[in-house]
């Protein structure tokens, strides 16, 4: 056998390299393609988990804030009327409901106008110049 021969120094079984390369780039194409959607798929369904995961942590993370601030409300309600009758025999009733309920209003009023400052200025953050 001459150099020249295809087969030349080839154990048997073997391919030469022109036998060896039998599919297309089309070929490759295609299975970078199926390759892709596979990847794709498995990317989606991941996403999904992962949102599923935190939708199930936000629904309860939600309810456990809901019961707290509702506690909260309860408790400022007691409070409130603590005070009332804490007031009373110096205040009378009438005087004590009318000391807590216009603390509580002045309160309020501070309270709104903080709010209403802190929207202002994340108004004037995003461009917005209403005032």
């Amino acid at each position: 056998m001459s150099e020249h021969d295809p087969g030349f120094d080839s154990p048997a079984g073997e391919q030469s390299p022109a036998e060896a390369v039998d599919h297309s780039l089309t070929d490759d194409v295609r299975a970078l393609i199926d390759d892709g959607k596979t990847y794709l798929e498995a990317e989606l369904q991941f996403q999904k988990s992962r949102a599923a995961f935190v939708a199930d942590r936000s629904r309860s993370g939600a309810i456990y804030a809901v019961a707290a601030v509702l506690l909260v409300h309860l408790a400022l309600v007691a409070l409130a009327i603590g005070l009332i009758i804490a007031l009373t025999p110096l205040l009378t009733a009438w005087g004590a409901t009318a000391a807590v309920v216009g603390l509580l209003l002045v309160a309020g009023v501070i309270l709104g106008l903080a709010a209403k400052k802190r929207f202002a200025g994340l108004s004037s953050a995003f461009g917005g110049n209403r005032k």
